[in-house]
């Protein structure tokens, strides 16, 4: 029996309500597929911080070394801690750190979910470079407060960051439909995204099985909007993958469905899993929050740590309640009436 050691963060919000339903679907599919999970909460976020003056202890990354992944909430509560002390002192930290460098995001709708496009027969897997690029976190502000204050914000690029990403993304086009979309604004910036475009055309030659096409930022949230059934695996910057994530999910239904992974692909470190919305606080604790995205993510999850049938298990589980109109549409069923309706179809 397989036994895997898995940290919970649940941190603000509706983190806290859609962790607790995601893990009781991930304690139930372990017990069907027989393996165990075994989890330990940690308690940091903003109200951490406003206990502790920190989102996390200093010794946080080396407590989170020691499991086999990491599954989060949600981070952010902006009327008592600003998002950008939150971000860069939790989640952030954690990607870098253990070199997440593949934040990987699916794009379809589910069975009875209605997105507001013509188009419903997408399936678009986005593949968002996580730890350089826009985020780097390179610049700074001088003369703070007056009138010739200046602020810089650098991009880094670094050709090792971005074959490693871009090969992530060729395996996983090989894997699927075998197209890969990479996205930059070479157009504009003459400089790192040209480097990115010269890049992706050299490591094309190593795979001859895909096809490539090279679409402006710009460009490509068009075509997310008039033609996603063309789009197969896309790859872009920190930056730009971010956006183009957040269109994906309002074309696949909502916020509510979008699930993702921080991938360390050379598992010398843990991976992290997380939905992609954020923690909601007007609606923190009211028991509506909807969890599909947090339980995709724990499928998501499973599947990294080689529990694929539980995976696929919980995916088909999930299609099946929102096939029945469960959850479907924001409000329309409260999170425990959700979470109920992906265990009976797990079990039956």
């Amino acid at each position: 029996m397989s036994d895997h050691h898995i940290a919970l963060i649940p941190g603000d919000g509706i983190g806290v309500d859609v962790t607790e339903a995601a893990m009781k679907v991930m304690y139930v599919v372990a017990e069907l597929e027989n393996f165990t999970l075994r989890t330990e909460t940690f308690p940091w976020s903003c109200a951490y911080y406003h206990e502790t003056g920190a989102m996390m202890p200093q010794d946080g990354i080396e407590t989170l070394r020691a499991f086999d992944a990491i599954f989060l909430g949600a981070v952010g509560w902006p009327e008592t801690v600003p998002d950008a002390v939150s971000l860069h002192g939790l989640l952030l930290p954690i990607r870098k750190a253990f070199d997440q460098y593949a934040n990987i995001r699916p794009h379809r709708l589910l069975p009875g979910v209605e997105g507001p496009l013509k188009s419903e027969a997408f399936d678009i897997l986005c593949i968002r470079e996580n730890t350089e690029g826009e985020y780097s976190g390179a610049g700074g502000r001088v003369h703070q407060g007056r009138e010739n204050e200046v602020a810089v914000q650098t991009s880094v690029f670094t050709r090792s960051g971005v074959e490693r990403i871009l090969r992530f993304g060729f395996e996983q086009a090989r894997a699927r439909r075998g197209h890969l979309t990479s996205v930059t604004k070479s157009n504009a910036q003459q400089y790192s995204m040209v480097f990115w475009d010269d890049v992706t055309r050299a490591l094309a030659a190593d795979y001859p099985d895909v096809t490539v096409s090279h679409v402006h930022i710009d460009a490509m949230a068009a075509k997310m909007v008039m033609n996603p059934e063309e789009l197969d695996v896309i790859v872009a910057s920190n930056l730009f993958g971010d956006i183009l994530t957040d269109l994906g999910a309002a074309i696949q239904g909502g916020l509510g469905f979008a699930a993702s992974a921080n991938i360390c692909p050379d598992r010398s470190a843990p991976s992290m899993f997380e939905p992609v919305h954020g923690s909601a606080p007007d609606i923190a604790g009211k028991g509506i929050a909807n969890p599909i995205a947090a339980i995709w993510s724990g499928a998501m999850m499973l599947r990294h740590l080689g529990e694929s049938a539980a995976a696929d298990r919980v995916e088909r589980a999930i299609a099946a309640a929102t096939g029945e109109g469960i959850g479907i549409r924001p409000g329309s069923h409260g999170t425990d009436e959700i979470t109920n309706a992906v265990i009976a179809a797990m079990k039956g």
